[in-house]
């Protein structure tokens, strides 16, 4: 293969993979909907296993959470989203309505900010969806920029109304629709329309100043809405949370002046050999790379950026622009909108549970005892996943089971983000002949496990159980859950469970954290 018809055919791929209705899908599916030969998918699902962006679980393949890099750099390269969702989210807070940004993709739009109010009748849309151009109140405030407004009274689902004005840039074209979105059972149209007019036609105002100005949002304001509005809101059980974050593939990095990116697919080329295809691993780090700066890259800041050779650059990005992922001015290659299609919308939607599981099924596989990740929920630990294995003697937790945070190894990790003053208000109770149930002690064991970055408990919370415990931590370094090994006593001494369980558990803390980088699933405790 050359090397755009292998970076070609590697998109197809995962466009295939991505659109599929069936998650996991197999090779054979993935033969039939891309019409490529069988050795040809192998080989390309190979090469986007070893980057991370898809998952084998026996002869099932999948999507992986760092795949939504690809969709991160439209959208950070893009810059409408990081400079315009603080505004929409505070529409949404004012108005108590949800409120969507989209931009057009060819005959239709695509979300690109989702700030939604969760309700019984809730929009479901997520960042990334794919919408006609001509059934949708975004798409209609695009399709004619001279109205004043655009209305949806039920044109793309029954009960589902929206109202949208477009938003113009520096040079006043209009580069995105902000919308407001209710349904029937709140409001009709001309209620709709009347209830956020003036409100939404602020915001516009603010929103095109803003961008003719190039002056992002104010922090506060930032902070204030918060990641849901960046990115919507998801999970199950009010749990989780997705939100987006960039990082580099093969190499690519951060566009600084004067460094130069390394061509990582030289030493995966050397140690996998004809099994991975680094012309596509090459491909996808040039689109990654050009997400690394608003306004995108010039061939020659592509090539210093990813450690490519300017020819090799050049041809990759050929591709993507004849693929319809990127487009260029001349000078500069920006991506497109239709780069969300590569999953982003469904990996967006990924729970905090269903991001950890295969990470604890893999710890589980590797120590033979069972695993759980739990979330602290006031004095008491939740238990959001488990992966528990087979014996004979085995603790039966499910998820939702609720235990005395104090108790558990799981707890004290938890228990370690909090201030003394919030300790002190924790009274522990015996729940075993060796629960510690001394204030001053919890607190100092409570303190020790901050210090360790783990937390050992030997039948603290019932005789014969020990665990081991590590947190998982979010970008910013908070704890945002922990992670466990729980085994009997008569299987494993403390001394074993520090020397055998401890290494795998801090991995498989990693790899989560890896993953929650790319889907940023939040807790909410």
């Amino acid at each position: 293969m050359e090397a755009a018809g292998t970076l070609e055919r590697g998109l197809a791929v995962l466009r295939a993979l991505a659109t599929d209705p069936r998650w996991p899908v197999r090779a054979t599916d993935l033969v039939r909907a891309t019409g490529l030969a069988r050795s040809t998918v192998d080989r390309v699902l190979g090469t986007l296993a070893h980057l991370g962006y898809v998952r084998a679980e026996g002869r099932d393949v999948l999507p992986a959470p760092r795949l939504m890099e690809l969709g991160e750099a439209y959208l950070a390269g893009g810059g409408l989203r990081d400079t315009l969702a603080p505004l929409a989210g505070r529409l949404a807070d004012e108005l108590d309505e949800s409120v969507s940004l989209a931009v057009r993709d060819g005959d239709g739009v695509r979300f690109i900010v989702q700030c939604t109010r969760r309700r019984t009748m809730s929009v479901t849309f997520r960042v990334g969806d794919l919408l006609p151009v001509d059934r949708c109140a975004a798409g209609l405030a695009l399709l004619d920029p001279s109205a004043p407004w655009a209305e949806d009274d039920q044109l793309i689902e029954p009960g589902l109304i929206a109202v949208a004005m477009p938003v113009r840039d520096g040079e006043g074209r209009a580069v995105c629709a902000v919308s407001v979105v209710s349904h029937t059972s709140r409001h009709t149209v001309a209620e709709l329309r009347d209830h956020c007019a003036g409100a939404l036609r602020k915001t516009v105002g603010e929103m095109e100043a803003t961008l003719a100005t190039g002056e992002p949002s104010t922090t506060e304001e930032a902070n204030a809405t918060g990641d849901a509005s960046a990115a919507g809101e998801a999970g199950a059980a009010g749990e989780a949370s997705a939100y987006k974050e960039a990082s580099a593939v093969g190499g690519a990095g951060p566009a600084v002046a004067g460094v130069a990116g390394v061509d990582r697919s030289r030493g995966a080329k050397q140690e996998l050999g004809m099994g991975f295809l680094q012309s596509l691993a090459r491909g996808l780090a040039v689109l990654v790379a050009l997400g690394t700066a608003r306004g995108g890259l010039t061939l020659a800041d592509c090539a210093k950026v990813t450690g490519l050779p300017r020819a090799t650059v050049r041809r990759a990005v050929q591709t993507l622009e004849r693929l319809g992922y990127a487009s260029t001015d001349g000078a500069r290659f920006v991506l497109l909108p239709r780069v969300l299609e590569l999953g982003y919308a469904r990996l967006s939607g990924l729970t905090f549970g269903e991001v950890v599981q295969p990470h604890l099924a893999d710890l589980v596989a590797r120590v033979r005892e069972s695993a759980s990740v739990a979330v602290l929920s006031g004095d008491d630990v939740v238990y959001v996943a488990r992966v528990q294995t087979v014996s004979l003697m085995s603790i039966n937790i499910t998820v939702g089971t609720r235990f005395p945070a104090y108790a558990t190894s799981m707890g004290r990790v938890l228990l370690a983000e909090l201030p003394d003053e919030r300790l002190a208000t924790i009274v522990p109770r015996r729940l075993s002949p060796r629960t510690v149930t001394s204030a001053a002690e919890l607190r100092a064991l409570v303190r020790q496990a901050a210090a360790d970055g783990y937390a050992l408990v030997d039948q603290e919370l019932e005789e014969g159980v020990r665990s081991i415990a590590v947190p998982v931590r979010d970008r910013s370094g908070r704890t945002v859950a922990a992670v466990n090994v729980a085994t009997h006593a008569g299987r494993a001494s403390n001394a074993t469970l520090l020397r055998d369980v401890l290494p795998a558990l801090r991995e498989t803390a990693a790899r989560m954290e890896a993953d929650l980088a790319h889907v940023h699933a939040a807790i909410d405790g």
